[in-house]
């Protein structure tokens, strides 16, 4: 696991916290997931536990529109520039 990935790990609530004074429905959208793995700059979100909950928290595609606030709340918070993926 990289030094990045763990880093960010404990900076995860920050970045959260960031997104949520920024716009509450993208925090709505980007809270419950994990971070699966970040390699070359790609942060790679697991949200398979929120799917298990069915429509109702259904954000992928608010997710898609949004990504930018998640990218520049790590990047101001983590001082890490990442894109984002989903599993």
């Amino acid at each position: 696991m990289s030094s990045e990935l763990n880093e960010l790990r404990s900076r995860w609530n920050d970045v959260l916290d960031y997104v949520e004074k920024e716009d509450r429905v993208v925090w709505l959208a980007f809270f419950d997931a994990r971070l699966a793995s970040l390699e070359e700059n790609i942060l790679t979100l697991d949200f398979s536990d929120s799917q298990k909950f069915g429509a109702a928290h259904e954000y992928s595609q608010s997710r898609e529109r949004h990504k930018e606030i998640l990218i520049t709340a790590i990047s101001r918070v983590a001082h890490i520039d990442v894109k984002i993926a989903e599993l």
